[in-house]
C-alpha cells in the first residue's frame, strides 16, 4: 500500500507481480536473492547482482545466466519496482491510467514490455481477481497517478 500511495501503482497489480514473479515467495530468485520482481541489472544497475537462468541467450542460441538485481531486504525490492515503473520512459504511459483500472496497468505491462510471457497480462488479471486485490486499489477510485499528484 505504501508503494502504491507514493508512486500511483495499484497495489493489486504490484502484489499480482510479486505473487507471479516468485512463484508465490518460493522462487530461488525471491529466497536467495530478495528481487521480487524478476527485475534483471541492466546497464545502469550499480548495486549487488545474482546470477540465474532465465530467458538470456548467447550468440550460439544458449542459454546462459541473466543478471538480476540482488537486494539485502524484500522492502527494497518493493521500493525498487516502484522506482523502476515511475522513472523509466517505456512506462510512463502506465501513469494516465487511472490507479483503480487493474486490468489497464496489466496490459499496459506488456505493451510496455515488462515481461516476454504472450500471457502476463491475463496471469496478472487471474491474481487479482482469484484473490480480490481490487479491493486494495479502491481509495484512490477513478484517478490516475497525474490526476492524483495535481489534486484532481
Amino acid at each position: 500500500m505504501v508503494e502504491s500511495q507514493e508512486y500511483g501503482i495499484p497495489a493489486s497489480v504490484i502484489l499480482a507481480q510479486g505473487l507471479i514473479e516468485t512463484n508465490s515467495g518460493q522462487s530461488i530468485l525471491a529466497r536467495r536473492a530478495k528481487n521480487h520482481f524478476g527485475i534483471k541489472c541492466k546497464s545502469d544497475w550499480q548495486g549487488a547482482t545474482y546470477y540465474y537462468i532465465d530467458d538470456d541467450r548467447n550468440a550460439k542460441g544458449e542459454l546462459v545466466p541473466s543478471c538480476f538485481r540482488n537486494y539485502t531486504s524484500v522492502e527494497e525490492s518493493y521500493r525498487d519496482h516502484s522506482l523502476f515503473l515511475r522513472y523509466r520512459d517505456r512506462y510512463a504511459p502506465l501513469f494516465d491510467i487511472p490507479v483503480s483500472d487493474y486490468e489497464g496497468w496489466c496490459k499496459g505491462l506488456k505493451t510496455c514490455g515488462y515481461a516476454t510471457n504472450d500471457r502476463y497480462a491475463d496471469a496478472l488479471i487471474t491474481k487479482i481477481k482469484t484473490y480480490k486485490l481490487y479491493t486494495l486499489d479502491r481509495p484512490n477510485e477513478g484517478r490516475s497517478y497525474r490526476q492524483a499528484k495535481n489534486g484532481g
